[in-house]
């Protein structure tokens, strides 16, 4: 039976970029690095955002940039900083996708190897919520 999420791991080209938007946009906090130490494929460093544990290892970046992505909830009167600090790392953002109003605003940004992250305030219970009355209004 699954349990749960066990981690999210990430092949990056350069650990300590990826370190800096780790901690700077997500809060995330470092809990390893391996060094010079290599007990896996390659260099790596953990962290946890939250209670997620993210594991980040050199390699090569993604070969395009694609729709597929991880998002996290944030609160929404703290969009706007969040917005901010995904500027401050000149990350690329890109435009939120057409909503209907109520399933929460969203971030888009790649990071430096064509990853796709948002930043999200609603809620699955929200989005759902919103899309059975907009079914109810169309009958």
């Amino acid at each position: 039976m699954i349990e749960g999420l066990s981690h999210m791991t990430f092949v990056v080209r350069d650990l300590d970029r990826m370190s800096e938007i780790l901690t700077g946009i997500f809060d995330a906090r470092e809990v390893y690095d391996s060094g010079a130490r290599q007990f896996s494929l390659s260099r790596e460093k953990f962290f946890l955002i939250g209670d997620i544990w993210i594991a980040i290892m050199e390699g090569e970046p993604l070969p395009e940039r694609s729709y597929n992505h991880i998002a996290f909830k944030i609160d929404e009167a703290d969009f706007d900083r969040y917005a901010d600090r995904v500027r401050k790392f000149g990350l690329e953002m890109r435009p939120p996708r057409p909503r209907v109003k109520g399933e929460g605003r969203s971030i888009y940004f790649y990071d430096d190897d064509n990853r796709m992250f948002e930043l999200h305030t609603g809620t699955l219970a929200e989005r759902l919520a919103r899309y059975a009355k907009e079914l109810e209004a169309a009958q």
